[in-house]
């Protein structure tokens, strides 16, 4: 066997005392280097000191030196075993503990001041209007606010300024409130000292023109502003000129005038009835032609499993919509569809009610399992659980099969509707009222907004998964749900599991709600994988919820319930859209509605806004398309012009905007009511037109 010996191992310097009796001396050798750190007062005053090395070159240093150090401790140990010596380890489990304590800690002030980060960032974003990436650190945010004083940035960094001119003082300021009038700029002009003219800088783009703040001429006896560092500018220009500029400014900055989108009108639920038949073709009629007097693109309907396949597996009914899909092509209207998986009337009010095909519920009731499951055991027949996505107990099918025949037999029965292109896209439901989520917010179980809901997770298949998850890593004790984390109508500070600090934060926490949401993410992978072999170069839509309320908090409570692992420390919407692009999906956003007042969204400690931007953004930053759609039914101008403004933000240095936007609608529709003139407005806005 090979073994250490001295001249193989690197030497150390062994330090000595001197223990005579001969008197007191330094047992350190003066002449010898020594660590400044560990001998600060043998500091050699002829030898500068070394600037202690901070941040990566701090850590690549301790990284060398701890390599180093391993390789001499390894040499010893070797040393010493084969000599026979021998010691005791309780000091290094010790020091091991101690580690572990410090990175432990580490991790939490990482944590806490990324935390502070994200708030930061959202309010820029929220309220000073910065075009800051999704992903954004510190140095796009001193960027950001270098661009905005008028200064250049370059991608390596590099800032300078464009011009090292100094004029007069043009400073540009970020305002959303209301753009520069034109009493203001009079008022401007005339305090210039060419009159009628006055200053403007060059550098200044159309964007920084809604809101400029002219500062008074360095003449003498003008004091104002001697101490800022002006922005570069050059000659007067007339101010009528200036004022006509601007005001074509605000034309071709209006988001109005920017792009066209398409709007659709989401067709009423019951057009259909459970046996598969057409209600009403005279009023569906009457419906289609209002439509068309509103200059809308085309129309969407919701395809329900629970109809078509109702009765029996596998026996599609398909004669209903087949004389719906012909109206609406004699009235040339685009169409999309919706393959509605899910149930209807049970969270909402009115006395249409679809429910999953009957021969669904009759399984069910000797295998519960396979529909979601609440701590308590309850069941939720919103949509199919989708631990049994890969599980053949629905007749021999798995879930996924079921899926995928249902979209196939669509796909046949109306080829020639796609070979004509009136079909234009297919929407997949991917979960309850047709959004990818979980049924985490049954109003059947009693929950009430802002409840945060309950986790889904309590069935046998899913229970399952996660054990063998838990046991795959180690620690099989994690293979079960939450038990601190509330009940439907809770809010986070209530519960051990979601409070600040909670266990939703803890490695268990952690653990889990990965799990949760990849459960999600994996529901949608395996039905988009068949759904783009059903409906081939056919676009198709995932609609995303919106769940704002309980967005102020920490944790983010109702998300997680949802599936979506978005606390205020991590991003939990890119991963799913990075999965989502795989598949070359639009996105449609739920965009929430103006339901509720701002004290009511207060004590829901929601934010409809910002999650509005979080989620847009994400989608947008990769790469994805993504679409429209209201909450609610009716809105006022004030509620048209904020959809409007999410679906053709102003001033997007990207020009992102919505592809399209589907509207629901009253039922019926009638004209000359004031919810079809303010839906006439909204559908002239988003075309662009600006006759109002």
């Amino acid at each position: 066997m090979w073994r250490n010996s001295s001249r193989d191992r690197p030497k150390r310097k062994m330090h000595t005392l001197n223990t005579t009796t001969t008197g007191s001396q330094d047992p350190i050798d003066p002449n010898r280097n020594l660590d400044p750190d560990q001998y600060p007062h043998h500091r050699n005053p002829n030898h500068p000191q070394s600037r202690r090395l901070r941040g990566f070159a701090a850590t690549a240093a301790a990284a060398s030196m701890g390599q180093a150090d391993s390789d001499v401790n390894n040499g010893n140990i070797a040393g010493e075993t084969s000599s026979g010596g021998g010691g005791g380890g309780g000091g290094g489990g010790k020091g091991k503990r101690e580690r572990e304590k410090e990175k432990e800690r580490t991790k939490l002030r990482e944590r806490h001041r990324r935390a502070i980060t994200s708030r930061m960032l959202a309010g820029l974003r929220q309220y000073g209007n910065f075009p800051l990436p999704a992903r954004a650190d510190m140095n796009d945010v001193i960027a950001a606010l270098a661009r905005e004083a008028g200064w250049s940035v370059d991608a390596d960094g590099t800032t300078y300024r464009q011009s090292h001119h100094q004029t007069n003082h043009v400073f540009p300021t970020r305002s959303i409130e209301s753009p520069l009038s034109s009493t203001t700029l009079k008022k401007a002009a005339l305090d210039c000292p060419q009159h009628p003219s006055l200053r403007i800088d060059e550098n200044l783009s159309p964007v920084s023109l809604d809101s400029v703040v002219i500062a008074e001429s360095d003449h003498p006896g003008n004091g104002r502003y001697t101490g800022a560092s002006p922005i570069p500018s050059v000659g007067c220009v007339d101010a009528n000129q200036l004022i006509q500029d601007v005001h074509s400014t605000e034309r071709r900055n209006d988001f109005a005038e920017n792009f066209y989108v398409p709007v659709y009108a989401m067709l009423p639920v019951g057009i259909i009835d459970n046996c598969g038949q057409l209600v009403d073709p005279q009023g569906v009629r009457q419906e289609l032609s209002y439509m068309k007097s509103l200059n809308v693109d085309g129309v969407a309907i919701d395809c329900w499993w629970g109809i078509v396949e109702g009765w029996n597996p596998q026996k599609y009914v398909w004669s209903g919509y087949r004389e719906l899909f012909n109206l609406i092509r004699d009235f040339k209207f685009k169409l999309q569809v919706v393959m509605a998986f899910h149930e209807y009337g049970g969270n909402a009010s009115g006395n249409v009610m679809i429910s999953l095909p009957q021969w669904v519920l009759e399984i069910g009731k000797n295998n519960p399992d396979i529909f979601f499951t609440d701590r308590e055991g309850r069941r939720s027949f919103e949509c199919l659980n989708w631990s049994i996505d890969k599980e053949r107990v629905l007749h021999g099918r798995t879930g996924i099969e079921v899926y995928f025949d249902f979209m196939r037999s669509f796909r046949s029965e109306f080829d020639d509707l796609f070979v004509e292109g009136l079909i234009a896209a297919i929407e997949i439901g991917l979960g309850a009222s047709g959004e990818l989520k979980y049924p985490s917010f049954p109003e059947r179980m009693g929950w009430i907004y802002p409840g945060i809901g309950e986790f889904q997770c309590y069935d046998k298949y899913s229970q399952t998964s996660l054990l063998k998850e838990a046991k795959s890593r180690g620690f099989a004790f994690w293979g079960k749900g939450p038990e601190n984390a509330g009940q439907y109508n809770s809010q986070p500070h209530e519960t051990g599991f979601f409070q600040e600090r909670g266990e939703y934060d803890s490695y268990y926490g952690r653990f889990f709600l990965n799990w949760y949401s990849q459960l999600l993410i994996g529901h949608a992978e395996n039905v988009l994988s068949l759904a783009n072999l059903a409906f081939e170069e056919t676009k198709i839509i995932v609609k995303i919820p919106a769940i704002y309320w309980s967005y102020k908090t920490a944790s983010h409570a109702a998300e997680l319930t949802a599936g979506y692992y978005n606390p205020s420390n991590r991003d939990g919407y890119s991963p799913v859209f990075e999965s989502l692009k795989k598949y070359s999906v639009t996105v449609k956003f739920v965009c929430p509605g103006p339901q509720m007042s701002s004290n009511e969204h207060e004590e829901a400690l929601a934010d409809p806004e910002g999650l509005s931007w979080q989620v847009v953004n994400a989608a947008w930053d990769k790469g994805l398309l993504i679409g429209g759609e209201n909450a609610i039914t009716c809105f006022d101008r004030e509620g048209c012009m904020r959809l409007i403004e999410m679906a053709k933000p102003r001033n997007h240095p990207d020009s992102n905007h919505f592809s399209f936007f589907t509207y629901h609608q009253p039922s019926p529709l009638v004209q000359g009511s004031t919810c079809f003139a303010d839906l006439d407005y909204f559908i002239k806005r988003m075309h662009g037109d600006l006759q109002r």
